[in-house]
């Protein structure tokens, strides 16, 4: 089968790819990194678990890498911070851990050495190895192991079981660390030998003038002016004698350190502050004594007031709202005024201050809600604390004035409501004479028509069908409260004065017609003695075109009607 073929049979030939590639990324890795006699070593790991006299740290070796050009050089520093793990196991010859062995592994995360013939750490041997979190050192030769080793370090676990420590002030931290369970010490069986010789439990270790250093400060808080001057003295005692200092990096003011031993047990030094600058407003000031048996510390807070500075004042931008930003610094917060063309702004839902403090700074926003031309000018901020003032002033232009011929002056500082209060343009006198009339004349109309309504509804009631003498004539001049109002839809003719007695005369016909008496009358109650019955001779009612007359079954509903001879009801 020729080559071409064989990689393309996937199920006979995949496995001899897959070893074939990783036996070409061995030799080129190996080529690269180096990896020392008796370890074996990938991209993040470097394993030396076979028997090894010598005694140094095994380190990677760099290598040239071929490449076209043939300059490049691999960087063994790259290599080395991508090695998270480093085993060495039965290195009898390795005795001194060096500073210089572990600063290229920056990204080291964990590193045993253990059953070897460790003996001395160096002090800043763990320096540059930050992210170290697992530490085994169990099984070798250790007599004393130094607290400041660790203390860059978050530990979660740290191994040192099977050594020869010595009872001595130098592992009293870490008998404090075991009964506090720091860094899981606790489950630890860890011994140590006294001054007879005798290997007793580490717990049961008793120590004299062997404890934490104690510390006490001048001020618990600090507070100066800017450009004053103060002094803060740090006192550490306990036995040993503490070694104290004060931690000022970062810190801006000019500062000097003055140290002396009072006492036998008590170490004191003072910390002089000069021109004290306003960027330490906040500082924490920090005191630290420190002996072989651990470190205890005292903090300072640095509070500096200052007079205010309004570092920004800008134009107004539109956003959600129109804004004026600004950015004041101060100490105390200074408390914020604003004036519009010189008079105090009074602040509404529609005009407001919001702003947030961080630090000594203030920043925030004078916000406008749908701003017009009035609001136009010249808007002045001033800050205010107990040291001082400080103002600055901005143009503001929201809107063109629409008129510019019409004369007003207006301030929002006056009444704080984006309605302006009406301004009077002066008009000729002719012009002001004709509005004046035209008011009179309808004024006088209305006079007119409420006397009008007043009479109609006065004296047009007097008649409900407006019957006046024997003939009614049935018009659109008659209350509208007759019967018969809309019969004749106010037409009459000659012919209506022709009209007998009960009549009604409708267009060219006369219909007999008679009156209830008791329908329009006021207060009429039936039930009286003196109710009187009215007979009336009924005419028959009937409309041409109609045979039957209209006047047939008219009757009467609970009228009551007395008679000489007795009572009935119809």
């Amino acid at each position: 089968m020729p080559a071409m073929d064989v990689w393309l049979v996937p199920g006979k030939c995949s496995l001899w790819r897959i070893l074939l590639l990783w036996s070409l990324w061995l030799d080129s890795l190996g080529s690269v990194l180096g990896c020392p006699a008796n370890c074996v070593c990938n991209s993040s790991d470097i394993n030396c678990t076979k028997p090894d006299d010598g005694n140094l740290f095994p380190l990677l070796e760099g290598h040239e890498s071929a490449t076209s050009n043939g300059n490049s050089i691999v960087n063994i520093t790259d290599i080395s911070r991508n090695i998270t793990s480093i085993h060495i196991e039965n290195w009898k010859g390795l005795h001194t851990l060096n500073a210089v062995d572990m600063e290229l592994y920056t990204g080291l995360q964990k590193l045993t050495i253990k059953n070897s013939g460790l003996r001395n750490i160096q002090p800043r041997a763990f320096a540059k190895n930050p992210q170290l979190q697992y530490i085994n050192l169990s099984g070798n030769r250790l007599t004393s192991l130094s607290w400041q080793l660790f203390q860059n370090l978050e530990l979660v676990d740290l191994r040192i079981e099977r050594n020869h420590f010595n009872c001595s002030c130098e592992i009293r931290w870490i008998q404090l660390g075991q009964a506090k369970n720091e860094a899981n010490l606790k489950r630890q069986q860890l011994y140590c030998m006294n001054t007879e010789g005798i290997v007793i439990p580490l717990q049961e270790m008793n120590i004299s003038q062997c404890d934490l250093p104690q510390i006490s400060v001048s001020h618990s808080s600090l507070i100066v002016q800017e450009g004053d001057n103060a002094v803060l003295t740090c006192n550490g005692s306990g036995s040993p004698l503490p070694d104290v200092d004060w931690i000022v990096t970062n810190l801006h003011s000019i500062n000097t350190h003055q140290s002396n031993v009072n006492w036998t047990n008590v170490h004191s030094i003072n910390l002089t502050l000069v021109n004290v600058a306003h960027e330490d407003n906040g500082f924490i000031l920090t005191c630290i004594a420190e002996n072989v048996v651990g470190m205890t510390n005292a903090s300072v807070l640095l509070t500096v007031y200052f007079p205010p500075r309004i570092l920004s004042l800008k134009e107004p931008v539109s956003r959600l709202e129109h804004c004026i930003e600004f950015m004041v610094l101060g100490n105390p917060p200074p408390i914020l005024t604003w004036f519009h063309n010189g008079k105090t702004l009074r602040e509404v839902d529609f005009i407001r201050t919001e702003f947030y403090r961080q630090d000594n700074v203030t920043e925030g926003c004078l916000l406008f809600n749908k701003p017009t031309h009035y609001y136009n000018g010249n808007y002045t901020l001033v800050a205010t604390n107990k040291l001082g003032v400080a103002k600055q002033t901005v143009y503001a232009h929201f809107l063109g004035q629409p008129f510019p011929e019409t004369d007003y002056y207006f301030s929002v500082a006056d009444f704080g409501s984006p309605t302006p209060p009406i301004s009077v343009t002066h008009k000729p006198e002719e012009d002001t004479f004709g509005v004046s009339i035209a008011v009179g004349l309808a004024a006088f109309a209305c006079v007119l028509l409420v006397v009008l309504f007043i009479v109609i509804n006065k004296y047009g009631r007097r008649s409900k069908f407006g019957m006046k003498g024997p003939v009614a004539v049935i018009s659109g001049e008659e209350d509208s409260a007759s019967p018969l109002h809309h019969i004749n839809h106010g037409i009459t003719t000659p012919s209506s004065l022709d009209a007998g007695p009960d009549t009604v005369v409708i267009g060219m016909t006369r219909i007999p017609v008679i009156e209830n008496p008791q329908y329009f009358r006021q207060g009429h109650n039936c039930h009286k003695p003196d109710t009187c019955f009215r007979e009336y001779m009924l005419n028959t009612i009937s409309l041409p075109g109609h045979s039957q007359p209209l006047n047939q079954g008219i009757y009467v509903h609970d009228v009551g009607v007395y008679f000489s001879k007795g009572r009935h009801v119809f």
